[in-house]
């Protein structure tokens, strides 16, 4: 999770992927997976900009 929200940062310059990005590490390193798995089911469900079906 935390690589694309990296790649998609680079892609499109989006802020709210870098802070995502930042959160993760910061979860990351400090070993709360729960939270991390919070955040990614939520981050699942948002529909990106022109690439919906």
């Amino acid at each position: 999770m935390r690589d694309f929200s990296w790649k998609y940062f680079t892609l499109t310059g989006d802020v709210e992927s870098f802070m995502l990005y930042k959160e993760m590490k910061q979860l990351g390193a400090e070993g709360r997976t729960d939270t991390i798995d919070s955040v990614n089911e939520e981050f699942a469900t948002l529909e990106l900009d022109g690439t919906s079906s």
